[in-house]
């Protein structure tokens, strides 16, 4: 399947897509939503190629679904990337009080923006796994992200849609005993972290539509 000559990305997700966007003058943000733009604009000098972000800092899923429409299919997107799920653990550990989305919530919701996408737009739709919750393998919160994770690969598979497997390495890098940096703070990224997102998104994007 071959890129569009004239193509519009949406990027839609929590704070690590957001990453900036409201503080630059192009609105794109200064993590991997950025680094994928300007690989696409320097690898794709003849197509006519638009990157928007529509990331929101503290986003949860339910919090996604309730601006989709505005923030998303409203734009006309050939391609819509999804990435959320990090916040809707997190919230479990620092937050507890808050009525939380644990994985049945999540999943029941992710289908409805699936399928708004497929309904409303012709676009091509692309999941990106939750990250990690700690730069550690045995932590509670990578123990609790397990089942959102899962969630997104049998999204992806149910629907026939581009898995980009982030989760996977992420934990890769992690599991080698000096692996750089990829968070500030558990969950919000490094510029290395960052980078390993936009590389894993543009390998199998590549794979996939090039």
């Amino acid at each position: 399947m071959e890129m569009k000559h004239n193509a519009r990305f949406v990027f839609v997700g929590d704070s690590i897509t957001e990453e900036g966007r409201f503080d630059d003058p192009e609105g794109v943000g200064y993590g991997y939503v950025r680094f994928i733009r300007d690989y696409l604009l320097t690898e794709f000098p003849n197509k006519n190629i638009e990157v928007i972000n529509r990331g929101v800092g503290g986003n949860r899923i339910i919090d996604l679904v309730a601006r989709f429409q505005r923030d998303v299919i409203a734009l006309k997107p050939d391609y819509v990337s999804i990435f959320i799920g990090i916040n809707d653990v997190w919230r479990q550990l620092d937050e507890p009080e808050l009525d939380q989305v644990y994985p049945e919530k999540f999943e029941e919701i992710y289908h409805q923006l699936i399928r708004m996408v497929q309904e409303r737009t012709e676009a091509n739709i692309i999941l990106i796994e939750p990250t990690i919750h700690q730069e550690d393998m045995t932590s509670l919160g990578n123990e609790l992200l397990k089942p959102y994770v899962n969630i997104v690969r049998d999204l992806a598979r149910t629907y026939g849609v581009t898995l980009i497997p982030t989760n996977r390495e992420f934990l890769k890098v992690i599991s080698n005993e000096k692996h750089p940096t990829l968070t500030v703070d558990g969950v919000h990224m490094t510029s290395t972290g960052d980078m390993l997102i936009a590389k894993t998104w543009m390998n199998a994007f590549i794979q996939e539509f090039l």
